[in-house]
Parts: C-alpha cells; sequence; structure tokens
C-alpha cells in the first residue's frame, strides 16, 4: 500500500503517523547535515524571533517558531515535541536560524565534540523540560 493511499475510514491521527513514517526527511529535501555541516548539541537553547503566522512556512517550522516564541527550548525538547528525529530538528532550527527567524544560544565555541554541554544549568534546564513532557 502507497503510504499517501490512506482507506476511507482511517483516522487524522492515524494518517499523520502513516505520513510520518516517510516523510521526516523530505521535510529537509533529504538533507541530513546543517548547512556549516557542524551539528548542533541537543541541549542547544532556541528562541523564536519571527512570527509563526508567516506565509510559506511549512508546518514543521511554523511548529518550531510557534514552541519558541515565548521560550527557549532545547532542540531535544522540540524533536519531541514536534514529533521528528533529533537529526532532522537540528538542519530545520540551522535552516530558521540562517534566515533569522530563530536565534541560537548556547552554541559559543563549545562543539558538540568537545563539551556535552554548556554548562551544569543548560543540562538541568533540558532536564526539566523532558520531565515536563
Amino acid at each position: 500500500m502507497d503510504p499517501l493511499d490512506f482507506p476511507a475510514d482511517l483516522e487524522e491521527d492515524e494518517a499523520d503517523d502513516l505520513t510520518y513514517a516517510v516523510r521526516p526527511y523530505a521535510v529537509t529535501g533529504g538533507r541530513t547535515r546543517t548547512t556549516t555541516n557542524e551539528p548542533l548539541p541537543v541541549e542547544t537553547l532556541v528562541q523564536g524571533l519571527a512570527s509563526p503566522d508567516q506565509v510559506g512556512l511549512t508546518p514543521e517550522r511554523r511548529k518550531i517558531l510557534e514552541l519558541t516564541s515565548e521560550q527557549y527550548l532545547s532542540v531535544a525538547e522540540l524533536s519531541a515535541h514536534v514529533h521528528l528525529p533529533v537529526g532532522i530538528m537540528r538542519v530545520l532550527v540551522s535552516d530558521l536560524a540562517d534566515s533569522g527567524q530563530l536565534r541560537i544560544h548556547g552554541t559559543g565555541s563549545v562543539s558538540a565534540t568537545s563539551a556535552p554541554a554548556t554548562s551544569l544549568s543548560v543540562l538541568e534546564s533540558v532536564l526539566n523540560g523532558i520531565s515536563s513532557l
């Protein structure tokens, strides 16, 4: 069965689950890396700068901007909220930051390979956010 040929009696949520079974990498145009080729650490905090009501945004990008418009969220938290793999979320966050719609906090000179987090407070913040899910 083609994943896009849904039975007529299929619930909307079930149809969404089937769509995302084949769709995550289509969201990034097949890309698996950020534009800088440096992956964002999962604890990187993100702040939305643009309105999620802009014309032309994909549903995933709109949701990211909605979630980060009033609070900072980590890449891991966004991944959980939007129901997309962390790798895909890293690409989307990077794209939104490159277009000036999102601000990335806490990456500075710390790379993902040199240190697991920028500070204990960031780890506590991520843990508290994940626990609240």
